[in-house]
């Protein structure tokens, strides 16, 4: 984004060239999102004025990225850029060199590109299993150093590869709901990356340890740093002892819109919620609530059975689709609490009413030409 300004800038007392901007504009919007900034003012007009060329008229290298990984045009949306096209363009980057990413976003050629984007999307892929494998090393990190009572967590993976260190900071802060930082040993000492939580500013944090740091950046919510290997027990400390979180700071906070009745999430009103799109940080997309819903059957979906489709109905005569796509195995331990141990895997035979209250997202899943309403449960209890 700073780039595009400075070319927007340059272009000033070349305003025959200026049409360029219009090509750049693309790559401004994945990363203002990639860079999970906030959705308002200028921010939200770059990334909704990408999104639409994008739609209508990508560059090569976008076109071969939403081509490899099944993306159709005009479904692309800020989700897409920060999921899913963005990793493919940063995983070259964190495992191998970026200028294969230049490389494919310069291309003129189809061939090429789609060559090029196939070999992004393979490498994406790997960093996922890489990812998973840091994640794992994190958690268990954390049980060997005994770590329940930490409220500022600072794990030190030295084997991990360096630029996965903010992806797993990130996957644990989702986890444990705290600040994380995650070291991992580089060619002079060690490099980390720090990912927070709302009620914790990360960088003013380091800024009282500045002194550990040989260098160092960020923002509230993130951070990177370097430093040496030997201190990083005095920045563990340190941190812990400065930071001013309660327990109340650890609890996760769901802000809900409006509470909705599942028969009023109609296509009408998804279709009129579109108009606040693009979402994502600072303009988040709607959250619905419903007391009392009545889960009457599910199937697992997806490759790896990782998501479910359930059978959900409020007064036993108005049947909905409740899709999720968080972490089963929770959902399941919470049935299992209220309703028996095995409740949550009974779901699936169909013979069940549970009742649960919820809160929901509402959107438009469109499949071979279709359109159909589409309910995605985002919490429940």
């Amino acid at each position: 984004m700073v780039a595009y300004k400075l070319i927007q800038a340059l272009l000033e007392k070349e305003p025959a060239k200026a049409g360029i901007l219009e090509e750049l504009l693309q790559f401004a919007a994945v990363a203002t999102v990639c860079d999970v900034m906030e959705l308002k003012e200028e921010n939200r007009i770059i990334v909704r004025e990408g999104l639409r060329r994008m739609r209508t008229a990508p560059g090569m290298g976008i076109r071969a990225l939403m081509e490899v990984n099944g993306i159709e045009p005009e479904k692309l949306s800020a989700y897409h850029l920060g999921f899913v096209i963005g990793p493919c363009v940063n995983a070259t980057g964190r495992l191998d060199t970026a200028a294969r990413a230049l490389e494919l976003l310069s291309s003129r050629e189809r061939r090429e590109a789609v060559s090029l984007a196939g070999e992004l999307k393979e490498l994406n892929d790997s960093r996922k299993d890489m990812t998973q494998k840091g994640v794992a090393a994190a958690e268990q990190y954390l049980l060997d150093h005994h770590m329940e009572g930490e409220r500022v967590l600072v794990i030190y993976l030295p084997d991990c590869h360096e630029s996965l260190a903010g992806i797993i900071a990130g996957r644990i802060r989702e986890r444990h709901n705290r600040p994380v930082f995650v070291l991992t040993k580089g060619e002079e000492g060690v490099k980390g990356s720090g990912r927070s939580i709302e009620a914790y500013h990360m960088y003013e944090a380091m800024n009282a340890c500045g002194a550990l740091f040989t260098r160092y950046g960020g923002h509230k919510l993130a951070a990177g740093f370097s430093m040496a290997e030997a201190d990083i027990p005095v920045l563990q400390k340190r941190l812990n002892e400065q930071c001013g979180l309660t327990e109340e700071d650890f609890t996760p906070k769901v802000h809900i819109d409006v509470p909705l009745p599942l028969v009023r999430a109609d296509k009408r009103l998804a279709k009129e919620l579109e108009v606040l799109e693009p979402f994502g940080v600072g303009n988040p997309r709607p959250l619905f609530a419903r007391q009392e819903v009545h889960f009457i059957s599910g199937r697992r979906m997806g490759a790896k059975g990782s998501f479910a489709k359930y059978v959900v109905t409020e007064d036993g005569k108005t049947f909905h689709e409740l899709v999720f796509f968080g972490e089963l195995q929770k959902f399941h331990a919470c049935l299992d609490e209220k309703y028996g141990e095995g409740a949550g895997e009974a779901l699936y035979a169909g013979k069940c009413d549970y009742t649960a209250s919820i809160t929901y997202q509402l959107g438009i899943n469109t499949f071979r030409g279709q359109e159909e309403v589409q309910l995605i449960m985002q919490n429940y209890c």
